[in-house]
């Protein structure tokens, strides 16, 4: 039984920590959501930018070296 005991502890003690946080998870009210998203796409226009600003660096750089050879 030491051996079954050992395979089944973990997986029961996951299931009880899995039903606690979905117990504890609620529903965003309109003001959390709206909050999440206008975060989120601040920081898909901040990554952009960053993106694209880096490949404007690289591509200059990317033709010295290239150019050169």
């Amino acid at each position: 039984m030491d051996a079954l005991d050992s395979v089944f502890d973990p997986l029961r003690d996951f299931a009880k920590d899995s039903v606690r946080l979905v117990k504890r998870c609620h529903k965003p009210d309109r003001k959390e959501f709206s909050k999440v998203a206008v975060r989120t796409a601040i920081g898909f226009v901040v990554m952009g930018f960053v993106g694209f600003f880096v490949k404007l660096i690289f591509i200059p750089i990317n033709n010295i070296i290239v150019g050169s050879a």
